[in-house]
């Protein structure tokens, strides 16, 4: 075999096996499922899907993370109430999370490519108005 068919057949070999490794495993985790315990994690679609991020401390500038105004849904599944600021460094008006089966869901759709920072536990701020619900801040 000349030089370059080995080389060749070389490669051929390695797109085999990275094609093998990239590809998804039938039980892989999807929507809320993606989300880890232990994290509070932010999507930008609906129910769960899109891109995702975990947080697992306060995040003061969620641009960081390409998440800056572009969450639509989220799970808490911290033991901590999650403070979501309308602006990057805990500024402007803020929507809680709580943990426990209530922290998870779509932003209403006034809260939803809204937020830039996330607290964890802390004080919070003014509410960001009235949700359907008739409760200040609070999420779907």
């Amino acid at each position: 075999m000349t030089h370059i068919k080995r080389i060749v057949a070389g490669l051929a070999g390695v797109v085999v096996v990275l094609g093998a490794v990239s590809a998804p495993s039938a039980g892989a985790a999807d929507g809320y499922d993606r989300c880890p315990v232990g994290f509070y994690c932010m999507f930008s679609g609906l129910d769960g899907t899109g891109d995702m991020i975990r947080l697992s401390g306060s995040t003061p500038d969620l641009a960081a993370l390409g998440m800056d105004d572009r969450a639509k849904s989220d799970w808490n599944r911290t033991p901590s109430t999650i403070h979501l600021w309308s602006d990057a460094h805990y500024g402007g008006c803020t929507a809680v999370t709580s943990s426990g089966p209530t922290g998870k869901g779509n932003f209403f759709p006034s809260f939803r490519d809204f937020f830039s920072s996330v607290q964890f536990d802390g004080p919070g701020g003014p509410g960001c108005g009235t949700s359907p619900d008739g409760v200040p801040g609070d999420e779907a």
